[in-house]
C-alpha cells in the first residue's frame, strides 16, 4: 500500500537556508524555487522574553534582510505544526513582505483544545480562518514554479504536516536527527502509536530525500545540526532506525514523555500560535495580555 499520497521528483533541487534560534532550539528554513525568486519561509520565531513580556523581532528580521537582499519574492509563510515551544513570526514576517500563511487542516482541532484551555470564549475563531491556507493530505501548492507536495504526519499534534519540494522534506517536529530520535507525543491531541505511523511514512520517501528538522538540541555536546536523509534516518536514528517495531517505539515514547517537563514557553506559545502568529486582543485597558491557566494542561 503506498504511503506517500504523491510522486517525489528528486531531480529538483530547492534552495534551502537555515535560520538557527539558540534560545528556543528552533531552526528557520527559507526555501527558494531553482529557477525564479520565488521563496517560503517556514516555522519562523518571534523573541520574548518572557519575565519581561517583551516581543522583539530580531530572528524574523534576519530572514527578512537575507530575502530582501537576495532580491526574492516571498510567496508563502509555513507552519509545519502548532509549536509548543517558539512563536511564530509569520504574521510579521507577512507585514513586510506578503505571502500567504498555511498550516494543516487539523489546527481546528488544535484551536478547540487550547481555546477551551485558555478559556478564550465565543470571540475565538476555531475555524483556522486566521490562517490563509489550510492543507489537508496529498494537497500541493506552488512556490514561483516549484511544487511542494503536503503530507499529514500527525502525532506530536494533530496538525502536523511533512512539506516535501523536490529533493527536501520538511518535517517539523515529527522527527530529530539520527542521534536525536523523536519528538515527545504528550500534548493534549498528540499521541506515540500515531507519531510512530507518520514517521514510516515519512521514512517511505526515497532513501536520499534531504530532511530538515525544525529543532535540534546537539545531544551529547556536539555542533547544533538540521539536514540529514531519510537513509541516515533509517539506518542511525535511535529511536527508529534498524527498523524497530510499533510496540517498542510506543513504550519508549511514553515513558520518556512522563519524563519531560513542560517546555518554557508553551503558556505564551499556544495563545499565540493558535491564532496564526497574532497576541492576543487588546483588554479594555488597550493591553495585551496571556493567560496563565493553573493546573490547565
Amino acid at each position: 500500500m503506498r504511503t506517500v499520497p504523491f510522486d517525489t521528483d528528486l531531480s529538483v533541487h530547492p534552495e534551502v537556508t537555515a535560520f538557527f534560534d539558540a534560545p528556543t532550539n528552533t531552526i528557520s528554513y527559507v526555501v527558494k524555487d531553482p529557477n525564479s525568486s520565488s521563496c517560503a519561509v517556514i516555522d519562523s520565531v518571534m523573541d520574548i522574553d518572557y519575565a519581561a513580556g517583551r516581543i522583539t523581532y530580531d530572528g524574523a528580521d534576519a530572514i527578512i534582510r537575507h530575502i530582501e537582499e537576495n532580491n526574492l519574492k516571498l510567496e508563502w509563510l509555513i507552519e509545519t505544526h502548532v509549536h509548543a515551544d517558539h512563536l511564530s513570526g509569520a504574521p510579521y514576517i507577512q507585514g513586510k513582505l506578503g505571502g500567504k500563511l498555511g498550516i494543516g487542516e487539523n489546527i481546528t482541532i488544535v484551536q478547540d483544545t487550547f481555546g477551551k484551555v485558555f478559556n478564550e470564549g465565543t470571540e475565538f475563531r476555531r475555524d483556522g480562518s486566521q490562517f490563509d491556507r489550510l492543507f489537508g493530505d496529498g494537497d500541493s501548492y506552488q512556490i514561483g514554479g516549484l511544487t511542494v507536495h503536503v503530507m499529514h504526519t500527525p502525532g506530536h499534534t494533530p496538525a502536523c504536516m511533512t512539506h516535501v519540494a523536490g529533493d527536501a522534506a520538511f518535517v517539523g517536529d515529527t522527527l530529530f536527527m539520527p542521534d536525536g530520535g523523536s519528538a515527545r507525543a504528550d500534548f493534549p491531541g498528540g499521541d506515540a502509536r500515531t507519531l510512530y505511523r507518520s514517521i514510516q511514512r515519512v521514512l517511505s520517501l526515497p532513501r536520499q530525500m534531504r530532511l530538515f528538522m525544525c529543532h535540534d538540541y546537539g545531544p551529547n555536546g556536539r555542533d547544533i545540526a538540521w539536514e540529514t536523509t531519510v537513509g541516515d534516518e533509517i539506518d542511525h536514528n535511535i529511536h527508529v532506525g534498524q527498523g524497530t517495531d510499533e510496540d517498542s517505539f510506543v513504550a519508549m515514547r511514553e515513558a520518556r514523555d512522563a519524563t519531560l517537563d513542560m517546555p518554557k514557553l508553551i503558556i505564551p506559545a499556544l495563545q499565540v500560535n493558535m491564532r496564526a502568529g497574532q497576541l492576543p486582543p487588546k483588554d479594555s485597558d488597550g493591553k495585551t495580555y496571556l493567560k496563565v491557566p493553573v493546573n490547565g494542561l
